[in-house]
This record gives C-alpha cells, structure tokens and sequence, in this order.
C-alpha cells in the first residue's frame, strides 16, 4: 500500500548538494513527492510503498554527499496525494526558525578532472564548481541558501549553464555558484603572468574564497624573508600549499588521518612534524611542524600546475595582527605594498574566512583554528536553550556563537582583538550571522575578565548578561564537546585568564558540570611581573619562578633586580603558559617571543625530537601543584650544561605525571571518571597524547576537544553551555 511521509532533515544539508542528491536518490528508488530548501533544515515529501519509505529513509542517513552532516531525520505521516514524480520545490523563505548554513567545500576530484579537460567547456576556469564543492559561507547574503541569496546573482547564468542547472542528471544541477567563462566571474591577470612572478622570487596576493592570501615561493629564503620583512611577522610560521597529498607527506611526517584530512571536503591546513625538505628556513622557524595544505580552489590547482614541483608559501593576506583582507579595495591599499603583484577577480567576497588548522591526535583531529571547511556547521549540545543566546567568546583566537535549542552556530574564528580592525570585522560578523542564521538573541555571555573588548561589547547590547569564568567556559566547552552528562574532573591548562579572586588562573582543576564547578586544585601561584609583557618577556617568570623556588636569579637578564623589585606587588597567576615561558629561558631556548606560544611551541619541538626522560620532582601540597622542586632541579641540569632538549623532554614528562597524580587523587576524592582536558597548552602534541594515556592508565577517561578548539576559538561554545546548563537547573 502506498504511504506518504513528511521528513524533517537537520544538519549541513543547504549548499552541499542535498535536494540533488535527494532528487536522485528519490528518482532511483521510484519515490515521488518533492525536497525544498526551509530555514533550519530540508523537507521532503515522499510517496512509496513502504519498503521503498525504509529504504529511502535508510539512504538518507546514510549516503548523503561528503559535504553533507544528517544530525536529525524526523518523519512522520502525511495524507497521500498520488503525485506522480519527484521534484526539487523552490525555497521556503518565510519559515520562521534558526537556518544552517554550510562551509566552504574544497573542489571536487570531477570539476579538478573538468578543469584539466582540454575539451571541456571548463577547461582553466578558476571559478568552476557543481553542487557538491565551491564557496558557500563566503558569498551568502541570506538564508536559505539560494543563488539570488548570493553573491553570484550578479551573474546571469548562460544557456548552457542553465540547462545543466535545471537538468536532474546533471551534477550541477541546482548548484548556486554554477558559472562558466561565458557568464560568470573572471581573473583580472592570466594565472601564468602570476605564476611567473613568483617564479622570479616575486610576493602575490590572491583572492581565495574567504579573503587575500599572500604568495610566495617556499624554496626561496629570500623571498620567504622578504615577505615577513613586508608582512612585519617576525617568525610565526607560514602555511604551506603543494599539489597534492604526496607532496605534502615531502615536507611533513602524514599518517592515514592527515593525509585524508588535507583531502577532505574541509581541506584544511594540517600540521605535522616537519621532514628535511626544501623548504626555506623562515617558512617556519624553531619549532618542529609545518602546516600544509592542498590546492583547495580552481584558482589553486591552476596556480600549483603553472609552478609544478614549487610548494607555495600561502599565509593570510593582512599585516601583522590586522584581519584578512578580502575586499578588493581594501586588499589594495593594505597589500599593495606588501605584494608585487595582486591577482584579484570580480566575484564579491561577502563573508571574510581564514584558512583552518588542524594536528592529528591520538588517530583522530584535533582543530586548531576553525575556520574555512568547519565553520559554521551547526554543532549539537546535549543541553536545550530555550533562549535564544549570543556568546562573544573571549579576547584572543576570537569566535562568538549564537545558540538556540539544542544547536551552536560557532563563526569562524576572527584572530585577537587587540587592533581595532580586528574588533570592527568581530563586531559586524556578528550582525551578519544573527540575520543569516535568523537567531535574535534575549540574552548574552561573556568572559569574566572586564577589560576585554567582547565583556565592552556585551555591556553596549542591552540584554541581560551572563559573565562565565575563562576556565569555566573552557571546562564546558570540552564537557559540551565530549557531550557528557554527569559531572567530571576538568584539566583547564591555558595562558591566562581572570580568576575572579584577584589572581590570574591559567593552570587549573576544576570538578563540577557547565552549570557549576569548583577549583580543586592548580598550579603554584608565582608573580606576574609587568602583567601581560611577560607573555612577550619570558625571562620575567623565569625571575618569578627562580626566586619562588629559593634560587638565584640575578644572571638571567639584564633587568633582572629591577623586575625582582617588582615581585611583592604584582598580580600573581597560575598559569601554565608562563610556567611554560619560564622553562624555556632556563634550558636556555629563548628569552623573548615575539607571538603569542612561540617559547612554548620551541620547547614542545625541542622536547618531541629527545628520548624519553624521568620527571622532576614535584610536590602536591594541599590544592596547589607546587613546581617549585622541578625548577631547582632544572636549574642544576642547565649549570651541568644538560642539553636543552633533556630538560625540555623532561619538562613535559613532569607536568604529565603531576597531572596524572593530581587527577587520580581527585577522581577517587570525588567519585568521578571522567576527565575533560582544555586550553591552549592542550594544542601540544606531547600533553595531548601522553596525558589521556597518562590518566587511562589510572582507571580514568579522557575526553580531548573534537569538535572545537581547545584554545580559546572555543570559549563561545563553552559559554553557551554553560547558559544552557544553568537555565535547565534555574
């Protein structure tokens, strides 16, 4: 007997091929009805023998394009009406309800091979693309996701891309972005005039899908150079674009994950341990990744085949700390002087989006910047928000969220906040996805901390505010992430943030859920002499941390009695990024940085190239994870002249044992399991993988981010769980 059934589709379903793939999936099977674009999810009417409704509903979950995510399928019956086809409906506009947008997908292998085709009517198109890859967030205007909501419906469509467009055959049939060189955008320089340039040691900026890279050859150490010069960043590494995923296993060490990631959908930048290569020095400088990615756009394969063999320096297209340019006068009056050459085109850019970046852990990925390929893809909660709320996240590795029901809506990430251009594009990105996601937020969550730029902008909105503790929100987000239930132990190990208590926390244990925890124990509080300089001046917690622990510190630096003079006024913290800053200076690794982790990150390098070593003494008094010893004990390997690497491999072994202990005393305190670990320090290949092994080998469960980053890009998601959690227990 003939039945009809209403389906109700949530997830990454607009923009990522779903109704062609439903129309055909529908065709295959004999079901008739119709798929149309709602905001928030996809509807589909299906009308078959009941077998047939299984069978189709099973492939609906099951089969759905690679840039799909099916989160939800809800069906339910419906009245037969004997249609006698299936169609693709328009787009259901006035639907009132949160809309999901997808990201950005990396070209398809079909329109790669299309682009290659000498024959093809696509053949070096830079701008081709079909329902299931090309820009999706970057040229959106509005939802649903519809050509006329985009930035290409200044591009009327030619004949013969209409008729692929409206033929359910074909695989661009339905796909907003369609174009060919007879209709639609169009490079304002040949990719060879471009490709020479930085042949000849030249600098490029491009537009790409999210905004301006800048370009250069990787094998060049003085074009690598000259453009940091122009760049004016000193020695953050640069990302790194090849050919495909055998070039980039040349320049990193790749397992099976990362070489599948840097072919995904996503396409995002991978990082994995650096390989003798022919890269130049500067690309990345004194630590032990490099980030590759691949060709992820026409305009890309096009240039990586013009320079074949030649991996590309591509990093973002602003100076310094500014945001990514991605308009076209913008992108020349501030790349202009930075870059030889611009290679720009004429389809507008309406959302700015850097590149990701992501580590494999323990086999699976760890996301770094979530951004480009990731973001905004809805993210589920095992909480319900029946306020529609608006999280501004904290104030560096900036993203906000908006949050209703039981969906995150998690932006891009947006860089530190610190330049005012920077706050600018934070501020207008939030206006923009409160309209495209059509989410009017009734209230609002920010950090704690009352001097940063989102805390000022949550005052500015009028809504009433929930302030979250830094590592509270970072304890959640994990929690959120891991999507627990019951209460757990949380590692929050991160730089800095307000403590609440007049101290600056930053090497915490926390125990509780997103609606309350308690600070169990932390790390040995020291001074913070200078405040935030010493992030920039490591050698100020090596002063800091050699007079807690008794000993000398007069040699370190220059300034050093003037900064000791400092020590009984300043404001004293516990935080592990400056712990981390201390025991570079003292194995004699650096004594200034020049960005934000850069001590950290060449310890971590020092520290994965050295055997394994035993931890230095420690001591748990009480709540507080006394470090004291350990820096008694490193500062006599540095006189016996032990090398930097021992002290540093053994560093990392003491903080996994101290966290272990810690840990295994709590959970048994506490009668809990459960471990969530988070914070920027958890960016670190070593604590990632050697702490959940650490703390399954005591009978515990290890839960590390996913989902989002365990930096700060993830405090929003944290902050909306939290409003969650404590509007279910109000």
């Amino acid at each position: 007997m003939t039945e009809r059934l209403r389906i109700a589709v949530e997830g990454v379903v607009q923009g990522v091929g779903f109704r062609p793939f439903v129309f055909g999936l529908a065709e295959r099977l004999g079901v008739s009805g119709f798929v149309t674009n709602r905001t928030g999810d996809v509807v589909i009417e299906a009308e078959a023998e009941r077998p047939t409704l299984e069978r189709f509903l099973l492939e609906l979950r099951t089969n759905a394009p690679s840039a799909a995510r099916v989160d939800k399928v809800v069906a339910t019956p419906a009245e037969v009406v004997g249609d006698q086809a299936f169609r693709i409906a328009d787009s259901d506009v006035e639907t009132v309800g949160a809309a999901a947008i997808a990201p950005d997908v990396a070209t398809c292998a079909d329109c790669v091979a299309e682009i290659l085709d000498a024959t093809a009517r696509r053949h070096h198109y830079a701008f081709t693309s079909c329902a299931a890859c090309g820009p999706r967030l970057t040229i959106v205007t509005s939802a649903p996701y519809d050509r006329a909501r985009t930035t290409m419906a200044g591009f009327a469509m030619c004949e013969a891309c209409r008729a692929e467009y409206e033929d359910p055959s074909d695989r661009r049939f339905h796909a907003q972005p369609i174009a060919c060189p007879a209709c639609g955008p169009a490079l304002s320089a040949p990719i060879a005039t471009v490709a020479e340039t930085i042949r000849s040691g030249g600098i490029v900026a491009i537009k790409g899908l999210g905004g301006y890279h800048l370009a250069c050859d990787a094998t060049n150490e003085t074009a690598v150079a000259e453009l940091r010069a122009r760049k004016h960043r000193d020695a953050k590494p640069f990302a790194v674009m090849v050919i495909d995923v055998d070039a980039a296993g040349e320049l990193g060490e790749l397992d099976a994950v990362g070489r599948a990631l840097l072919a995904s959908p996503a396409a995002p930048i991978v990082l994995a341990p650096k390989r003798a290569s022919r890269l130049a020095p500067s690309v990345a400088p004194g630590v032990g990744d490099v980030g590759v990615m691949l060709a992820y756009t026409p305009l890309h394969h096009l240039l990586v085949r013009a320079l074949p063999n030649l991996p590309l320096v591509m990093t973002s297209g602003n100076l310094s700390d500014e945001p990514i340019a991605f308009r076209d006068d913008d992108a020349c009056d501030r790349l202009g002087p930075i870059a030889d050459t611009l290679l720009t085109h004429n389809r507008p850019i309406h959302m700015r989006c850097e590149d990701s970046v992501v580590r494999v852990i323990e086999g699976a990925p760890l996301i770094l910047r979530r951004a480009r390929g990731y973001a905004p893809a809805p993210e589920r909660f095992p909480l319900q928000m029946a306020t529609p709320t608006l999280a501004l996240g904290g104030h560096l590795k900036a993203a906000f969220a908006y949050g209703t029901g039981d969906i995150a809506f998690v932006s891009p990430h947006f860089g530190d906040l610190d330049e005012l251009s920077a706050y600018e594009a934070f501020v207008a990105g939030i206006e923009h996805f409160g309209r495209l996601h059509r989410v009017t937020p009734k209230q609002v969550v920010c950090d704690l901390h009352p001097d940063y730029a989102t805390t000022r902008f949550a005052e500015t909105l009028g809504l009433p505010t929930i302030h979250v503790q830094h590592h509270h929100a970072h304890f959640a987000s994990a929690f959120a992430d891991a999507r627990l239930h019951g209460p757990a132990l949380g590692v929050i190990f991160d730089g800095a943030g307000y403590g609440g208590d007049g101290t600056i926390w930053g090497g915490e244990i926390l125990v509780g859920d997103p609606a309350s925890v308690w600070r169990a124990a932390h790390l040995q509080t020291v001074p913070q002499p200078g405040g935030d300089r010493a992030a920039i001046e490591p050698w100020r917690m090596a002063v800091a941390h050699l007079a807690a622990a008794g000993e000398a510190y007069a040699d370190i630096h220059p300034d050093a009695d003037k900064v000791a003079a400092l020590l009984p006024r300043a404001t004293r913290t516990s935080s592990a990024g400056r712990l981390f800053d201390a025991v570079a200076v003292l194995a004699g690794i650096v004594m200034g940085s020049q960005y934000e982790g850069q001590a950290a990150m060449m310890l971590e390098a020092l520290a994965r190239g050295a055997e394994p070593e035993p931890a230095y003494p420690f001591e748990l008094a009480g709540d507080e994870l006394v470090v004291a010893p350990m820096i008694r004990a490193i500062v006599r390997d540095a006189r016996k002249h032990v090398a930097p690497a021992r002290i540093a491999r053994r560093f990392h072994t003491t903080l996994v044992e101290m966290i272990g202990n810690a840990c295994a005393q709590l959970a048994r305190g506490e009668g809990l399991r459960d471990v969530v670990l988070s914070g920027g320090v958890f960016q670190n290949a070593i604590l990632a993988t050697e702490v959940p092994a650490k703390l399954r080998a005591l009978g515990l469960v290890p839960h590390v981010h996913r989902r989002m980053p365990p930096n700060d890009g993830g405090l929003a998601f944290g902050q909306l769980a939290v409003a969650a959690a404590r509007e279910g227990v109000g």
